[in-house]
């Protein structure tokens, strides 16, 4: 049998009603002699209400009592499974993070994992019980205080876990079936991807799409562990990513098959499964680009007017980093009349009134004449491995946006990836008018949004 960690994220276990209905999946893989980690999001919209708590307490609640209470959320749903299943008579305990392993640094928020000891659960898995785990939070080596792994927390936390405890699968569920070739929600068209790999999941997930976190996909890739995308709401077999397609891992609690061999759906029948076709096949060259993916969560910030010197670039670049930006997407416009040049930016939305006040107070340093800074703009990127082999992309993608009367503020390019940032606007038409050029729209609609936010 196999040892399997599964992760449910907040719409999941929305209700008392959910959590039944999750406990009932989970019951079937204990029941069919595996062994289960289960690791747990906050209740529905738990995580949301408690921040908005803590705000109408305090503008500025500080970071190590916000984490107490946000952590709050994942405690309860972890208590709760635990009961639903032992009332199904499935031996279950809970875990916090901090009596889970996870060990992490002391930055509240966004505390990065230095090792997990998952002890407790390797005990637990041998009595035969299965293991509930609190996502979302660990605990500090330093401070010994708990901590919280930012948002999408609980990803990570299963995929630790998972490569803790050598599992043969992290299956990830939320409610939707899989991951798709856009967010079924801007792109009904959308169609179901049976394999991707990793660095694909990587791309996407970085560039908005939020079926899956950045965090998680690349814990999984540097540790080898196979995730399998699937929704809770249904029986659906869903979206394995992996770079190792002879890894062995189940798809159901008594069924196993090599990941180069999971099946597709019928779209038109999604109960029936079929023999993967060959021009389904991982590995073939047929599918250019996997996926299209859009962020509404960007900002830009345009600095007007700078010295055309050299290192003015580098003091600029200087100033974001001490102001903790994460910046994305860079252009530089040299100036026809003057030695000047703008450069343009763009960072999450969250990172810009710290970056612009940090460039302002070197206004006298660097030179420049002015910032200009607008959250209008959302973010497009097509990503696929095939894309480095085939010719024409760029074209197909730029006279999508042009057929679409739609315009181009900044380009990016890596070597499966092609991201532009366009008018909020128009982010939507946009994503609809790229996925129907690269072919990407289903015949008969395949993407079934069980609950509200994808998580």
């Amino acid at each position: 049998m196999s040892l399997v960690v599964q992760k449910f994220g907040g719409s999941s276990v929305a209700d008392a009603a959910s959590v039944i209905r999750v406990a009932n999946r989970i019951a079937k893989y204990a029941r069919a002699g595996h062994e289960v980690v289960v690791v747990v999001s906050a209740m529905g919209d738990t995580t949301d209400e408690l921040i908005d708590l803590a705000e109408q307490v305090t503008a500025t609640p500080p970071p190590r009592e916000l984490d107490m209470l946000l952590t709050a959320g994942e405690r309860i749903s972890m208590a709760i499974m635990s009961m639903a299943l032992n009332d199904l008579g499935v031996e279950a305990s809970a875990y916090t993070g901090s009596q889970a392993g996870l060990i992490t640094d002391a930055v509240h928020g966004r505390a990065l994992i230095q090792r997990v000891t998952p002890g407790r659960i390797r005990s637990a898995l041998d009595k035969g019980h299965v293991a509930i785990v609190a996502g979302f939070q660990g605990v500090s080596h330093s401070s010994k205080d708990i901590t919280t792994l930012g948002r999408g927390g609980s990803d990570t936390t299963a995929v630790a876990l998972a490569a803790a405890l050598d599992a043969d699968v992290c299956e990830i569920y939320s409610d939707v079936d899989g991951v798709f070739t856009a967010d079924p929600r801007i792109v009904p068209a959308a169609r179901r991807v049976s394999v991707m790999s990793c660095e694909e999941m990587l791309d996407l997930a970085a560039n908005g799409a939020k079926i899956l976190m950045v965090r998680s996909v690349e814990y999984a890739r540097r540790y080898g562990v196979p995730l399998h995308v699937r929704s809770s709401f249904s029986g659906r077999l869903g979206t394995t990513v992996s770079d190792d397609l002879d890894r062995v891992i189940p798809v159901d609690p008594d069924v196993t098959a090599r990941i180069s061999d999971v099946p597709r759906l019928d779209a038109a029948d999604p109960s029936k499964e079929l023999p993967m076709d060959i021009t389904d096949a991982p590995g073939l060259e047929a599918p250019i680009i996997s996926g299209v993916a859009h962020d509404r969560s960007e900002g830009k910030i345009t600095v007007v007017e700078v010295p055309d010197q050299p290192g003015k670039a580098a003091q600029l670049f200087d100033v974001l980093a001490s102001a903790g930006a994460n910046i994305d997407m860079i252009v530089q416009n040299t100036s026809t009349t003057d030695d000047t040049v703008a450069i343009s930016l763009t960072l999450p939305e969250t990172d810009a009134p710290a970056a612009i006040a940090a460039i302002e107070a070197a206004k006298e340093t660097i030179g420049f004449s002015e910032v200009r800074y607008t959250d209008q703009v959302g973010k497009v990127s097509v990503v696929g491995a095939g894309m480095k082999s085939s010719p024409g992309v760029s074209a197909t993608l730029f006279r999508a946006l042009a057929d679409a009367n739609i315009n181009i503020d900044m380009i990016s390019t890596s070597e499966i990836r092609i991201s532009v940032v366009t008018d909020i606007a128009r982010l939507g038409d946009a994503v609809r008018a790229v996925h129907t050029a690269f072919g990407l729209d289903a015949e008969q609609a395949e993407a079934v949004v069980y609950g509200g936010t994808g998580r």
